[in-house]
Order: C-alpha cells, then structure tokens, then sequence
C-alpha cells in the first residue's frame, strides 16, 4: 500500500520571520513614498561620492606639522571634551543625588529635577551649539557649554540610575544611629556608585571627544573647525588627513578609556 506523503506546513519560527519581513518592507515602502524618494537612486547617483573619495587621496600628512595651527585645535578639542566632561559630569552628579529616591526625601525635588534632566535630553546637539553660539559666539567655549549642557542630560540619568540600584540596607542602618542623611549619602550610597561613576566619566569623555569634533564644523572651534574650512576650500587632501587624525585620535582614546573602565569595574 503506497504511503501518502507527510503534508509539511511553515513553522511557527518561519512565520514569525515572514510577517517581520513583511511589515518591515511595508515600512520601508510607505516611507519611501511619503518622501518621494526612490531607492534606485542609492544605485545610479552615487558616482559623485567616489570621485570626491578619488580626489581626496592619498592625505597630505604633512598638513599636522606644516600647519601649525593644527596642533593648537587638537588641543582645543581635548579641552573641549574635558572641561565639558568634568563640568557636565560634576553636576549630573548633584542632580543625580538629588533625584534618586535613595538620596532626596522631597518627591516634588526628585520630580522637577528629572523633569530637567529629560528636557536637557530631548534638546537636540545641534540646537544647543547653535543657541550657545548666539548666547556667547563662535569659539570653543560655545562648545564647552554645549557639551556641559548635554552631559548633564545623558549621564545625569545613568547616574540616578546607579544610585537607585544601590543596595539600601547599609544606608537605614547608618540612618538608624543618628546619621544625617548628607552622612548616609556620604558613607553608604557614595561608595557603591563610585566606580560606576568613574566608569561613567571616561565614558562621557569618550563619547564628548567625538560630540566635539563634529560640533566644530558648527562653530565650536578645535580640530573640527579646521575640517570645515579644508572642506571650504576644497582643500581634500588636507581634509582626509585631518579625519584620519581625528578617527586614530578617537580609537586611542576609545581603547584608553575601555582599558581603564575593565580595570575600575
């Protein structure tokens, strides 16, 4: 007697992988349509990117010691980043004590400084450089405040996040003989969080180091500032050695500051 064949229905794990497939598609599509923008276009009318990559090779490397103010704006730049570190870092901290349930009894306090903290990270960068540069002009102190301004909103959430995850039990105990709580905080909280907030510093030193290079081509000064105006004057050579610069400086710092959180952590 012949056997009829076993009837082989989709799996549930196929399924599942056709209907994200589909949606993203259908996604993809009615965006595409909204803006009018055809994708074929990624395709046919790209040729002009290589042709500015041809004309911006190789570097000129000898840019970094031909032109000296080129090693005044790295400078300007790691100052940016660290002055804008420390500075943001420092008072995300304050806010961040004084948003924690751990650390602040008032509920209208914690409230209104979380209200803030959101209200600094829903302000775009490029907002902030724009409205630090007509509040004090072009230079890199416009960049040090903008990136004060938004280490203050980023890290200022991690850092309440590391307070609330602090284990209060040796806190009510400090709390129970008579501490005040700015002694609780100081004795019980603050030595817990400690290494997630020196981890968290490098952290935003790294990720500031980039923020600062690209806030230069908006007026924020440093090493940036120098590749907008390579750029201008359709100096691409000079430009390409400068993002190689920048991209080298940026993996030292990276593996530097990676380096340092595995040792603190």
């Amino acid at each position: 007697m012949k056997k009829t064949p076993p009837i082989l229905l989709p799996s549930v794990r196929y399924k599942r992988k056709a209907t994200v497939f589909l949606l993203v598609s259908l996604a993809v599509t009615g965006v595409c349509i909204y803006l009018g923008f055809n994708p074929v276009l990624l395709f046919t009318e790209f040729h002009f990117v290589w042709d500015l990559v041809g004309e911006m090779l190789p570097p000129d490397f000898s840019i970094l010691w031909t032109n000296q103010t080129i090693l005044s704006s790295i400078g300007q730049t790691l100052s940016m980043a660290f002055l804008g570190t420390l500075a943001g870092g420092t008072l995300a901290i304050c806010c961040a004590f004084l948003a924690s349930s751990n650390t602040m009894p008032l509920k209208g306090v914690r409230i209104f400084v979380r209200a803030l903290l959101a209200l600094e990270r829903v302000i775009p960068t490029l907002v902030t450089i724009l409205l630090c540069v007509i509040a004090v002009g072009l230079g890199p102190f416009a960049g040090v405040l903008t990136l004060t301004i938004t280490t203050i909103g980023t890290f200022g959430k991690l850092f309440t996040e590391a307070i609330d995850n602090a284990e209060y039990a040796p806190a009510e105990a400090i709390f129970s003989v008579g501490a005040t709580r700015w002694q609780v905080a100081h004795f019980s909280i603050l030595p817990q969080v400690l290494p997630s907030f020196i981890a968290n510093f490098l952290y935003a030193f790294d990720i500031n180091l980039r923020v600062a290079i690209g806030l230069g081509i908006f007026g924020g000064g440093g090493i940036g500032f120098q590749l907008y105006m390579a750029m201008k004057v359709f100096h691409y050579r000079d430009a390409m050695a400068l993002l190689c610069f920048s991209t080298t400086l940026i993996l030292l710092t990276e593996k530097v500051s990676d380096y340092l959180r595995k040792k603190i952590l």
